[in-house]
């Protein structure tokens, strides 16, 4: 029984610290700058890029033109998207450079405008499938196996506040099957479950750029998001309570149009996870732990800078119909040494398309070396 429960917390740890930074090891690791202190949350899945277009570009998303991506980077921005209706299907071969092949993450978003005082909703889910987990009791013989998987499935509403201004909130569900409800004793495990928001602000104005000897029309763009704000989530009905990934997402972008057939696009993120210093198992309350995450971090100021991190894309639109893609991001080495760069790619015939993208680490051996992201889309004018 002590060997199936120490299962138990190993598989959620080994989830809990998958994925997005230096949780995706399994212990901690020393840098230059000591030892790693990445914040460790429930869920992380949650931000991982989901879609090859940003995967191209760094992971930039909360300021770039709008579209169905918009459910996960800025769902303010789903009024402002140009197409009537866009829905899009992307996986990503997750972890492969630690050798394992059956980590996958899928996702499916959705959006369709109702007209311009109805507003416009969108829909997405996403799936994180961890694949097949062995149990084993203390002598180390399999006692059973289990198909690990989470999912969150969200519905949008986003609307025009002024012509140059759109807001939106987005509500979603969230559920972390990672061991079968089982009883151990005392203790019965289950899958984590929570209900969790986002919110986001979106502006975007045309300007003219004045570069002798010729005026280069350009659209800037700002965005706002906070997301997974909601009840912390547990796997045992009397364990402890994880923070859910909460995050805030800033960034901006301009669009340089330099003829009827090229354009250019640079864009700029910063995001700062709302969790407490101390990782997302500190026992305080949601609210106090989002406040406090701006000024608990046992190093002051400079680890409190450090736990932003930042990243930088740009893009270059042929005629809408093929596009390139680059970017470059940072996370400082004490809370996930996360530094990579990224390459991608899109075509667009008409109302279908495909992305895309290809991360290669600049840290040595790290677990999200040579991540490819696949998008295929529809759109409809």
């Amino acid at each position: 029984m002590q060997g199936k429960l120490g299962d138990v917390v190993m598989i959620k740890r080994l989830v809990l610290l998958i994925g997005v930074s230096a949780h995706a090891f399994g212990q901690p690791q020393s840098t230059p700058t000591g030892q790693i202190r990445a914040i460790t949350t429930a869920v992380p899945f949650l931000l991982i890029c989901p879609d090859a277009r940003s995967g191209g570009m760094a992971e930039t998303g909360v300021a770039l033109p709008p579209n169905m991506y918009s459910m996960h980077w800025n769902v303010g921005a789903l009024a402002a998207a140009e197409s009537r209706m866009g829905i899009a299907f992307s996986y990503t071969p997750w972890l492969r450079a630690l050798g394992i092949g059956d980590i996958n993450h899928f996702y499916l978003p959705f959006y369709a405008h109702l007209g311009e005082r109805a507003g416009t909703i969108g829909a997405s889910m996403t799936f994180f499938s961890l694949g097949r987990i062995e149990f084993t009791d203390n002598a180390g013989l399999k006692t059973g196996e289990y198909e690990a998987n989470e999912f969150a499935i969200s519905t949008a509403y986003s609307r025009l506040l002024a012509s140059n201004l759109s807001a939106g909130v987005a509500l979603k569900y969230i559920q972390s099957n990672l061991v079968n409800a089982t009883t151990f004793g005392s203790i019965t495990t289950r899958p984590g479950r929570s209900v969790a928001g986002d919110f986001g602000l979106f502006y975007q104005k045309d300007l003219t750029l004045k570069v002798r000897p010729q005026a280069i029309p350009t659209t800037l763009r700002w965005g706002i998001q906070v997301s997974n704000i909601g009840a912390k989530m547990t796997y045992t009905t009397s364990g402890q309570r994880d923070f859910l990934p909460t995050n805030l997402r800033i960034g901006y972008s301009f669009t340089f149009k330099i003829n009827d057939f090229n354009s250019f696009t640079i864009a700029n993120d910063y995001n700062k996870l709302l969790v407490p210093s101390a990782g997302g198992a500190a026992q305080v309350p949601l609210l106090e732990g989002m406040f406090k995450s701006f000024a608990d971090a046992p190093g002051g100021w400079k680890e409190e800078l450090a736990e932003v991190y930042w990243s930088l894309g740009a893009e270059y639109n042929y005629n809408q119909v093929f596009r390139v893609r680059g970017g470059f991001f940072y996370e400082d080495p004490l809370k996930g040494n996360r530094r990579f760069i990224t390459l991608g790619a899109g075509l667009q015939l008409r109302r279908i398309g495909a992305d895309v993208a290809y991360l290669t680490s600049l840290v040595q051996n790290h677990p999200l070396q040579n991540t490819l992201r696949f998008t295929l889309f529809v759109l409809w004018n």
